[in-house]
């Protein structure tokens, strides 16, 4: 039999960032089969990731999640169990939407700050010090301020067709 072929009772941990609905679906077709099946994206850039400071938004049985504890202790600052599977991608599709707004909030002040005459490196530590603070300003402020705007995420390798 294979290693992860039918009645096997592994556990296959999607980690990748992938349509919801796609995850879920494949978990239909795969379960039945014997396969236990947890979403697992990962939330955080992909320093963060290195560091072992990301976050796992975790979709699917609790009972399976346990079991693989310590997986995710050893991988993640913070693990999350959000609902069934497919909730893990859609939870992480509302936190990239916070995000997404977090750093659009931040250039946009930085480029305010900076038209209002001052420093953009400056007035940087100053929003992070004030009650405007967001975790994005650490991950990305510097990297605005020197009008870096490289990506650093990893290229999903993952066909469109895999589920």
């Amino acid at each position: 039999m294979p290693a992860l072929g039918e009645g096997s009772n592994k556990i296959v941990l999607v980690m990748s960032t992938v349509d919801p609905d796609r995850v879920a679906a494949l978990a239909t077709r795969v379960i039945p089969r014997g396969i236990r099946y947890l979403d697992v994206p990962v939330s955080g850039t992909s320093d963060q990731v290195r560091r072992g400071d990301g976050v796992a938004l975790i979709g699917g049985d609790a009972a399976v999640a346990e079991e693989v504890a310590d997986v995710f202790e050893a991988l993640f600052a913070r693990r999350f169990l959000v609902g069934k599977i497919g909730d893990g991608g859609r939870a992480k599709l509302a936190v990239n939407l916070i995000l997404g707004l977090n750093r659009l909030a931040l250039a946009e002040g930085l480029v305010f700050a900076e038209k209002l005459g001052l420093d953009p490196a400056a007035f940087l530590d100053v929003a992070k010090g004030s009650a405007s603070y967001s975790q994005v300003m650490e991950t990305k402020g510097h990297k605005m301020v020197r009008g870096d705007f490289s990506p650093e995420a990893a290229p999903n390798r993952l066909s469109k067709t895999a589920a």
